[in-house]
Order: structure tokens, then sequence, then C-alpha cells
């Protein structure tokens, strides 16, 4: 039997726009517990997720099962089976002003 269990899990990168003073503070907020900002929004959705009863009620639904997805979220890219090892997705948060400087 192992001694370490890995919890290897599927990342995809998403855009997400965020207001400004809520960037800030998620970039504080992983400086503050050594993080990276990724993990930092991953672990708070997951936490509000976990502790919103009438959100876990929903869950339970059918309809739960028929949302259409908001997130944007970035296709993967191909597999090169070649290339032993395969980079993984993350989630990715921009600042409002680098999307609107990638626009113009």
């Amino acid at each position: 039997m192992p001694l370490l269990e890995v919890n290897q899990n599927r990342h995809v990168s998403a855009s997400i726009r965020l207001d400004a003073a809520t960037a800030i503070q998620v970039n504080q907020y992983a400086a503050f517990i050594r993080a990276s900002a990724d993990e930092v929004v991953d672990k708070a959705l997951n936490y509000v997720f976990l502790k919103d009863r009438d959100f876990q009620e929903f869950l339970k639904t059918s309809e739960a099962s028929h949302v259409t997805s908001a997130l944007r979220v970035r296709k993967a890219p191909a597999k090169d089976k070649s290339e032993p090892s395969a980079k993984k997705m993350v989630a990715a948060v921009e600042s409002t002003a680098s999307v609107r400087a990638v626009k113009a």
C-alpha cells in the first residue's frame, strides 16, 4: 500500500472578469498564504459551494444537470503523443485593463 495518495485533478483554463479591488485582494491573499492566485480562486469557490446549503440542494435537482455553461473555457491543445508530459491547463485570471489592451 502506498504511503502517499496523489490526487490528479483535471484543470481547465477559463477567462473571468473581476472587479479591480477583488483582483488586488486575490493577489494579496495568494501572497499571504504563499499560493498562486489560481489556487486562491479555486479553493474560495469550492469553499462557497460546499457551505451554501441552498446550492447543495439545487445540485440534487434535475435542473442542475441541464445548466448552460456561462464560463468561457478555453479549449485544451491537442495532446502530442510523442511528448511524454503534456502541460496541464490552469485557470487564468486577467485584469479588465489587460483584456482591453489585448482587444485594442
